[in-house]
């Protein structure tokens, strides 16, 4: 028995398209010799905003203020629990050294980077919960400056929430400004901010563009395409939650996959008989976004057991993966390739998008592959450094001398000869490359 696709997609996320990428160079070129003066000018064009665009404190208090106190709760809530797992994940990283041989020391170091550029997404939904992500994390990282960047409604302003988020999670600075002009503005420093070190946050592909084109200059997290969510579940998975999950991740965008993998048929032919009125029910600029995702998108397999169905996880290398399936502890064990894991029913990708403490800053599009979502240690980089006495030097200097010579680096080589000259004179050394 092999693989069977009980529904397969008919179209695949597309990024960086040339239009997007032609048209992110020149505003990015624009930004870069116009300033400031030229960013507003973009400002006006996409975000149709002409207010003040870095907010002032007594601007973050009145937008504050319309913040109701329970949601200011729940925004409390989840910074908590966010600040407390970056703050684990930090102590996971140390400063240490040891010696290499008697007189001879190796370090390492953590240092975070000095400014932060947070890009918290503020269009079709207003992504509170990244202000939290994004901020809270380079805050716990030990940034020194960390600018909050989101685009502002016309004639509003960027929603009191995310303002609110952002500021009690340490933003330094809030800027009022969307898309390209906005990764610039924190980019290059404009507006009086400090150039950003780093640039982090999910946006548009507009955004993703501009952050693939500028990075190598800056840092970035990392490329994100659309979302992506895939669930295992065997057939003692509940299938009403199973569907609701699935549905509650397409309404991402409408080029967002979800993914069922499963070993029983009975199950996956449930689940996709609940998704269509599932889908109905919701709110209208959520539902078309969940039926387009659901329709072009969605992929339903189901698997000969649950080795299969671990195998077919790792090679999708989902942003989201969770598990509906006896024996958790064997899919912890089994599964290697996910942006973050969510194991049993009691738990959901929702509660880690919003307020349970991990990040929801993952890779998408398959990059699980190879590296994780967003972390204090994103912000952080592991340098090292060396000191010796002379004794200690003696062999490094003669492995040295004699590795860069059988490589052709002569100059490599009397950089370890001087030193062998000066700590042991009327010492002979062979340090030639032949033996």
């Amino acid at each position: 028995m092999t693989r069977e696709y009980l529904k397969k997609a008919t179209l695949t996320s597309a990024s960086g398209a040339s239009d997007v990428h032609d048209t992110v160079v020149s505003i990015l070129d624009d930004i870069k010799a116009g300033g400031d003066a030229k960013a507003m000018e973009y400002a006006a064009k996409f975000d149709n905003y002409a207010g003040n665009v870095l907010l002032t404190q007594a601007e973050i208090e009145a937008a504050s203020a319309l913040v109701p106190d329970k949601l200011k709760a729940d925004i409390q809530f989840a910074h908590d629990n966010v600040k407390r797992f970056a703050e684990l994940q930090k102590s996971t990283v140390a400063d240490v050294e040891m010696e290499i041989k008697p007189g001879y020391v190796a370090g390492q170091k953590a240092i975070p980077v000095d400014a932060a550029g947070c890009y918290v997404p503020g269009g079709r939904y207003s992504h509170i919960a990244s202000a939290i992500m994004t901020v809270t994390t380079a805050k716990v990282a030990g940034c020194k400056h960390i600018t909050a960047c989101s685009p502002p409604r016309p004639d509003v302003g960027v929603a009191p929430a995310i303002i609110y988020a952002a500021h009690i999670c340490g933003a330094d600075k809030i800027l009022a400004m969307g898309g390209v002009q906005g990764v610039a503005a924190m980019t290059y420093g404009l507006f009086g901010l400090p150039k950003a070190n780093i640039l982090v946050g999910p946006g548009n592909q507009f955004v993703a563009e501009a952050k693939r084109i500028l990075f190598g200059s800056v840092g970035i997290d990392m490329i994100a395409g659309p979302t992506d969510s895939l669930i295992l579940a065997d057939k003692h998975a509940d299938a009403h939650i199973v569907a609701t999950d699935l549905v509650s991740q397409a309404e991402h965008g409408y080029n967002s996959p979800v993914w069922l993998v499963t070993d029983d048929r009975a199950l996956a032919e449930d689940v996709m008989a609940r998704v269509p009125d599932l889908i109905e029910d919701l709110p209208q600029l959520n539902r078309d976004n969940a039926f387009a995702a659901w329709r072009d998108y969605a992929e339903v397999i189901v698997c000969v057991d649950r080795v299969d169905m671990a195998n077919c996880s790792d090679e999708y290398a989902p942003e989201h993966l969770t598990v509906m399936a006896e024996d958790l502890d064997w899919w912890l064990e089994n599964l290697t390739c996910y942006g973050s894991l969510f194991l049993g029913e009691e738990t959901t990708v929702s509660y880690g998008d919003k307020a349970s403490g991990t990040n929801h800053v993952l890779p998408t599009s398959g990059a699980a592959g190879y590296t994780g979502g967003l972390s204090v240690h994103k912000y952080m980089k592991i340098v090292t450094w060396q000191r010796a006495t002379q004794e200690a030097s003696k062999d490094v200097a003669i492995a040295t001398a004699r590795i860069s010579r059988l490589e052709g680096m002569e100059g490599h080589a009397r950089a370890a000869d001087v030193r062998l000259a000066k700590y042991f004179p009327g010492e002979n050394f062979d340090l030639t490359a032949e033996g």
